[in-house]
């Protein structure tokens, strides 16, 4: 927001390429693999428990899953319900704040799988290049 916006009263509008602006630690946290993955993992299998999560995402350490998705919950992305039980069960699903990402990151994921090979040869074509001198 510009100095003559706030003195105007004028309500608050948030700019990514301020460097100022909140929405840039949004972004970070969204541009997160492990959060996009579990966003689609949640918006394409519905609510999981953890073990199921953890499953479906390869790779992910349980330090790193637990993190992820008690960020998520902090940015309201996500619900986690705990159910009474022996031993106690945990669901996660997304919030609809979560799920109006979820046709973004889908698409994002599906981009990379579709040209990753690409991708894969650009990256080998720059590297044969001789050093810039």
């Amino acid at each position: 927001m510009t100095a003559t916006q706030e003195s105007l009263g004028a309500p608050r509008g948030f700019d990514a390429f301020d460097a100022s602006c909140p929405s840039r630690r949004l972004l970070d946290a969204i541009g997160d693999k492990w959060v996009s993955l579990v966003v689609v993992a949640l918006g394409l299998r519905g609510p999981l428990r953890y073990s199921q999560l953890s499953a479906q995402i390869a790779g992910v350490s349980q330090k790193m899953l637990t993190q992820t998705l008690r960020g998520m919950e902090r940015d309201g992305l996500l619900l986690r319900t705990v159910t009474p039980s022996v031993p106690v069960r945990v669901d996660y699903e997304l919030t609809p704040l979560g799920a109006s990402l979820l046709d973004v990151l889908r698409h994002v994921k599906e981009w990379a799988e579709a040209h990753m090979g690409e991708v894969d040869a650009a990256r080998a074509a720059y590297d044969a290049r001789p050093p810039a001198s």
